[in-house]
């Protein structure tokens, strides 16, 4: 996959919610996690992130939206169930991008979506747990500038060689 991406949260104040968000990221292939303005007991998350993703992804923790240092060209996308914000699966992810959630029971704040250079949401009927939204646009991420064939037509997964020559070869 081309690019790169990063993915963190805005206030978030559990440490499981941003330990699951880093193992996911990881597993992902996030180059980074971050936080901004976290509640004082995420700094015990090398506690809850079980895969150790801390050994393999940087994480960065800021204080202040003005603190964030993205590196350069890098695009800020806000993750926010919002009216005006982009339908995720209808979404053009940035070749470099860093993602950033809301906290747990909030949103991102004025100030950040202002920051941000677009604003997407998950369609969803109501707000899903901040490391399952994160691991739904990793995964739409992925699916969408990976190196995926198209999906088929019928039921699942892509056709062999041999079961496409077959199919051919009996409509003939």
């Amino acid at each position: 996959m081309r690019g790169y991406f990063a993915i963190g949260a805005e206030g978030i104040s559990k440490p499981m919610n941003l330990g699951a968000l880093m193992r996911t990221a990881h597993a992902f292939g996030s180059s980074f996690v971050f936080s901004v303005n976290a509640a004082d007991k995420i700094r015990n998350v090398y506690k809850a992130d079980t895969s150790k993703s801390f050994e393999h992804v940087p994480y960065y923790q800021w204080d202040t939206i003005d603190d964030m240092a993205l590196p350069k060209g890098c695009a800020l996308v806000g993750v926010e169930l919002t009216d005006d914000a982009v339908d995720l699966p209808s979404f053009r992810h940035p070749t470099a991008a860093a993602y950033v959630l809301g906290r747990e029971r909030g949103s991102l704040t004025p100030e950040m979506v202002e920051k941000c250079a677009f604003v997407v949401k998950i369609p969803t009927k109501f707000c899903v747990n901040v490391s399952v939204a994160g691991a739904l646009v990793m995964y739409d991420r992925m699916i969408s500038m990976g190196r995926h064939a198209e999906r088929p037509v019928n039921p699942g997964g892509p056709m062999s060689a041999r079961e496409l020559n077959l199919i051919q070869g009996r409509r003939k």
